[in-house]
This record gives C-alpha cells, structure tokens and sequence, in this order.
C-alpha cells in the first residue's frame, strides 16, 4: 500500500452541476454526482492509504460514510472559494497525523479514474503531479513530500499550479490523460462520458435517462438531447 491520501472536496448534493440545469433535474444531478463519487472511491480505494471526504453538507457526508465506506470530515465555515478552504481544512487535518503523506486531490466528476492511474503517481518521483482538464482547469493534482503547497482551483487553475510548483522549485510531471480529463460539467460532457465510460456506474445511470448523442460537424462535435419516453 502506498502513502497516498486522497481529498475529495464536495459542495453539496443540492448545488451539484447546476450547468447541467434545466438537461438535468435536481434529482438527477444529485443522482449523477453519486454515481460518479461510487465509480471514482471503488476504483481506487485499494490502491490509496485513505480517501477523506470533505464538505459542508450533511448529506454529503453521510453518503460518504454509510454508502461508500470512506472518513469525512466537516469543513469549516468559510466566508469564499469554498474548493480551495476546504481543502486546507483537509491537508490541515492530515498535518495532524504526524506521518509524512503524498496529498492526492481529485474532483469528484471524473469517473473514468483507474488504478493504473494511481500506480502512476506511486511511481513518479517528482514532488507535483498534475493533470489539465480541458478548458485550463486541473482535474488531478498531487503534492509530494510537502504539505505546504496552496490549492489554486478555479479558472485556469492548470497554470496557476504550475506557476507555484516552478517559485517552489519543485519537480514537476505534467500527466496528460484522456481519460482523466473526461470530466462532466455540460451535456456535451455527457455525451463525451457515454461514449467512452462503459462499464462504469456513472455510465448505467446515464444510460437510463434516455440520452441521445450523435456525432455532427460543426463547432460542437457531439449533438446531445433527450429522448421522448
């Protein structure tokens, strides 16, 4: 088992996705989210010392440990960038357990995360491991043999965490995954996942909603809607 301990910041269930609103109901994106936290824990949790679940949402949090198994803790109030505070409140709380650990953050829209993906950065020896999502964003960062690195997450993020691994002066290793960088913000996002996410949990609830995605040739490659029941 590596030293490994993965964060997984969540907001909350009823404030999921909303640029998936109105392609999604409330209910459904708080089902989307679900689905997509069971794909991303059960994918690695074999493969990481501990996943910690930080949020503010009750409900989140006991999802996090009735359903999947997995600690929570509670973010602390914040009055802004609720992302990057509460995962502070997290690298703070492992500070705490006077162990040297390897700091995983994940976001919690990027199901297709596999093990090899973790045997990755259990291999690399470079002190930031970071991946792009698309549109500039980070959809995986790890910070070695440091706690003290700020989460920089919001618009174009990628760069703003490379920029302070560089006046860090630590190594750096741009891990660029298709896979990792599927997340799921828009219905095109959506038709992205379908096509490539099979076999997933995430895919058989989307599969159920009755979405209809066909390839077309302009701007937006994929064309996503539902279908009439």
């Amino acid at each position: 088992m590596n030293n490994i301990i993965t964060i997984l910041p969540v907001s909350s269930f009823d404030t999921s996705k909303t640029r998936l609103s109105p392609f999604l109901s409330n209910d459904e994106r708080e089902k989307l989210l679900k689905s997509m936290l069971r794909d991303i824990v059960s994918n690695i949790k074999n493969d990481v010392f501990k996943i910690i679940v930080v949020s503010n949402d009750e409900s989140v949090l006991k999802f996090a440990r009735d359903i999947l198994k997995i600690d929570t803790l509670k973010e602390n109030e914040h009055e802004n960038n609720y992302l990057n505070n509460a995962i502070i409140d997290a690298v703070d709380y492992i500070k705490k357990f006077n162990e040297e650990y390897d700091i995983l953050v994940l976001p919690s829209d990027i199901p297709l995360i596999k093990k090899e993906n973790i045997k990755y950065l259990a291999d690399c020896d470079e002190d930031l491991v970071i991946s792009p999502s698309k549109g500039g964003g980070t959809n995986l960062l790890c910070f070695k043999h440091t706690f003290e690195f700020e989460p920089l997450f919001g618009d174009f993020s990628f760069f703003k965490h490379l920029n302070e691994a560089e006046e860090k002066n630590m190594s750096i290793n741009i891990y660029d995954s298709f896979y990792l960088s599927i997340d799921i913000n828009t219905p095109q996002d959506l038709g992205e996942f379908l096509l490539h996410g099979k076999k997933t949990e995430t895919f058989s609830y989307l599969s159920s909603l009755n979405i209809s995605v066909t390839s077309i040739h302009g701007q937006e490659r994929l064309n996503v809607e539902r279908k009439n029941e």
